[in-house]
């Protein structure tokens, strides 16, 4: 944190619209690595990259589904992924953190998480001191998404303490969740990521206004994907892109707005690139003066949010004793 001549309080932050090295967590971790070193030369403390960095998003690949039927080569194209997919912890994770330990830097990261059979579209935080910090995994999958990846529960809505103020993410379309929003408010996020795989028009208004409503600083990290960057034999299966392998399947549209709605870096179309903005913290207070979602403004004697943040399994161990005992 510096000072400036007024006082402020302010933190360079930094979002990395890049695209993932689909279907390769070797590849993609090192492609993180560098741009964490990339970043932090701007001068930036917090990095934040897109959903699914590691990885990969697969759009534009159906997995051979319709409703009642899957084909063989759908199936192999999903062990592909699976295989692509890291463990947390694992070694890759630790990679990401010596890299983010290396620089000094805070780093929020999408990844493809994988547990047993299952893979969850995670988002990762590293901290500056190497380590692992947390992770969130995404609440509710959207559309085909739900075939591929598992739910994550209430126990991953993780929020990091930094010098900064509070870190947390909430993932692509989990920002239309109102309630799940409200649950992140109320855990004091100064610096709500956004990693997203959005890179329509629509959703530059949507993140002024959860910044708005959240009175808080969002930083949203998208993608810029092209055709020829999905190995083959996968199907990529957009008609109206035709078979040309420069065609952009994600366009980018990264982004970092003030507690005001104000926009202080992008969006920006059609490249990888690093967005910086310096963020002025005590912005967040002069908005909360007249708006506090979670305070003076919430009415809980009218309206009151419950949230779960216990852990679910689906099988539950208990103590055994006597005949019983292995």
């Amino acid at each position: 944190m510096s000072a400036t001549t007024s006082g402020a309080r302010t933190l360079r932050a930094a979002v990395v619209q890049a695209g993932a090295v689909q279907f390769d967590r070797d590849a993609g971790t090192e492609k993180a690595v560098r741009l964490i070193g990339e970043a932090a030369a701007t001068g930036a403390r917090l990095v934040v990259f897109p959903e699914a960095f590691i990885g990969g998003y697969p759009k534009g690949l159906d997995f051979g589904l319709v409703v009642g039927a899957r084909d063989p080569q759908g199936r192999e194209e999903f062990r592909l992924y699976h295989e692509a997919a890291i463990e947390v912890p694992g070694p890759h994770v630790t990679r990401l953190a010596e890299a983010a330990g290396e620089h000094r830097v805070h780093v929020v990261i999408g990844v493809i998480e994988r547990e047993g059979g299952t893979c969850y579209c995670t988002v990762l935080f590293l901290g500056p001191d190497g380590t692992l910090q947390g992770k969130h995994r995404k609440l509710m999958p959207t559309a085909l998404e739900r075939m591929i990846w598992g739910f994550g529960d209430g126990s991953t809505l993780t929020v990091v303490d930094s010098p900064y103020g509070r870190i947390g993410s909430v993932i692509c379309w989990e920002n239309y969740m109102p309630m799940m929003r409200m649950a992140m408010y109320a855990k004091g996020v100064a610096l709500y990521c956004a990693p997203t795989a959005d890179d329509r028009d629509t959703w530059l208004p949507s993140m002024q206004h959860v910044a708005l409503e959240g009175r808080c600083f969002v930083l949203s990290a998208c993608q810029f994907v092209r055709r020829r960057d999905f190995p083959e034999p996968l199907r990529v299966r957009l008609q109206h892109l035709g078979e040309d392998p420069d065609a952009v399947l994600m366009r980018g549209g990264s982004t970092i707005v003030s507690p005001l709605g104000q926009v202080l870096a992008g969006p920006h179309f059609g490249s990888e690139t690093i967005l910086t903005a310096d963020l002025d913290l005590d912005e967040i207070a002069r908005g909360k003066f007249d708006f506090d979602a979670v305070g003076h403004y919430s009415r809980p004697d009218v309206f009151q949010l419950q949230v779960n943040e216990a852990p679910t399994a689906a099988v539950v161990r208990r103590g055994r004793t006597g005949s019983d005992a292995g």
